[in-house]
């Protein structure tokens, strides 16, 4: 199936510091490519990558599992290790849990976590009933677009494939047990109301994670999707300067866009 118009991968060779971006359940890069612009033109090295199942109808999606989300940003680490000297890890949502379970596993391959909305469990009275609905039941509502601002849209599946909440429900079980193991530098950026992913979730990451440099930002203005929401330019703002904070001396100048 083609990619949809706007949720394409997005990459930028930039300088000594990179960053991975990881977007959300159901969602695309679309969600995070004015952050990952941003980042660039500073300088940096940008991978955005399109997540197995994403970006092109909800019935690929049913065909993965996490396994496939996370083996697609693993790889991508992988190749920013080899072309970097520092590299961070960005996520929204699901996107979050991804980037925690990245920083647990590869330690100081990773140099610092931003977070926002990041989820830690799926929520709402059917999670429970997963195991058996989703052999009964192919699709549920979607969950995209949970943005504040008016004419914003997030291009997103507007139903959410079972099959994968299941497997996103065991992903978000693995993640919450290997908490302890993130001991990365960590700026957490959450929405107090979001209607996807409740505050409780951005609390139990930070009461489990093992990090000791850990600051936390609340987005008053914005709903689940804050990258494309009233808080979006704070958000890449705290990030750029966590950034700078953490590899000073390799963020600066600026570069040239490009596509991916």
């Amino acid at each position: 199936m083609p990619v949809l118009p706007g949720a394409e991968p997005y990459r930028h060779e930039g300088g000594e510091v990179g960053v991975l971006l990881c977007h959300g359940f159901t969602g695309s890069p679309q969600s995070l490519r004015p952050w990952a612009e941003f980042l660039a033109e500073r300088g940096l090295t940008v991978s955005l990558p399109l997540l197995p199942g994403h970006g092109t109808r909800w019935q690929d999606m049913q065909l993965t599992t996490w396994h496939d989300w996370y083996a697609e940003v693993d790889r991508a680490l992988r190749e920013l290790r080899q072309r970097c000297a520092t590299v961070f890890v960005f996520g929204l949502s699901m996107g979050g849990a991804l980037s925690l379970r990245l920083a647990a596993k590869h330690g100081d391959a990773v140099r610092g976590l931003v977070l926002v909305n990041p989820g830690n469990k799926v929520h709402g009275v059917a999670a429970h009933a997963l195991p058996v609905v989703r052999h009964l039941v192919p699709s549920a509502n979607g969950i995209a677009s949970d943005i504040a601002k008016s004419g914003v849209r997030e291009i997103g599946y507007d139903r959410v494939p079972l099959h994968a909440a299941y497997s996103l429900r065991q992903f978000f079980r693995t993640v919450d047990a290997e908490l302890p193991q993130v001991t990365q530098p960590v700026l957490l950026l959450h929405s107090p109301e979001d209607h996807v992913v409740p505050p409780a979730d951005s609390a139990r990451i930070l009461g489990r994670i093992s990090s000791t440099d850990v600051r936390e930002v609340l987005l008053e203005q914005s709903y689940h999707v804050a990258t494309l929401d009233h808080d979006a330019e704070r958000i890449f703002d705290e990030s750029l300067a966590f950034v700078e904070r953490l590899a000073p001396g390799l963020v600066g100048g600026k570069g040239s866009r490009s596509g991916g």
